[in-house]
């Protein structure tokens, strides 16, 4: 799974990174932005791509109200075109959630679990690949998005036995762009997609507390 990550680079550098032709709001540096916060992600309107904040955490469509977006953080790329939430967002409503590292807590046995900080190497930006929603109630406006998530790979095996869909950087146009008609086929897309080369090091469980937003979050141990 993913429950935390960063975003620590300029404006400027994430516009012209994703060449986001309109950007609805300024980017705030976060480091340590955790479920049900707002994140930033890139979306595709039929002509444009549009940077701006939604909530982190789905509220599909047709929930009777807000609560889901605590459980649906994260979603199985396996099973995700069977799953009502999830299958016809494959098709129509894709995202980018753009970060420049995760965390993922290695349990360690007689003793507290160990926080790692994942980066791309050689990339100080990556995209998740990412779903969204609409949610209204009368006047009430949400937009909500999850983040597709597959087994670990080699790296990230020792660490966890999930992890969040990093898209190669050449393959993040076709995952907002492709006209995908079933969702099977967007499924299809993401496992087939190589993974980029990862590295990571251990930060302190000062980051455990998501009220905890500063430079002490990604300090080396």
């Amino acid at each position: 799974m993913c429950g935390r990550f960063t975003l620590l680079a300029k404006e400027d550098e994430i516009r012209k990174r994703f060449a986001i032709d309109y950007m609805a709001e300024s980017v705030e540096v976060r480091y340590n932005i955790a479920p049900t916060q707002r994140v930033f992600v890139v979306l595709f309107d039929g002509e444009k791509k549009r940077g701006g904040y939604i909530q982190w955490g789905l509220v599909p469509s047709w929930a009777k109200d807000p609560s889901f977006a605590s459980n649906l953080i994260n979603a199985r790329v396996e099973t995700a075109h069977e799953k009502p939430s999830f299958r016809s967002l494959l098709v129509r409503r894709r995202c980018l959630v753009i970060a420049d590292s995760f965390y993922e807590w290695q349990a360690k046995e007689k003793a507290d679990k160990v926080v790692h900080r994942i980066q791309v190497k050689g990339e100080s930006l990556f995209a998740f690949a990412g779903l969204w929603d609409k949610w209204e109630n009368g006047e009430e406006m949400l937009f909500t998005c999850t983040m597709l998530t597959k087994d670990a790979n080699e790296f990230m095996r020792p660490i966890h036995h999930r992890m969040p869909i990093i898209l190669p950087k050449e393959k993040e146009d076709d995952w907002l762009t492709q006209p995908f008609t079933q969702p099977i086929e967007a499924q299809q897309f993401l496992t087939a997609l190589d993974d980029p080369d990862l590295q990571s090091y251990e930060v302190s469980t000062y980051v455990n507390h998501p009220k905890h937003d500063d430079e002490a979050c990604i300090q080396p141990l």
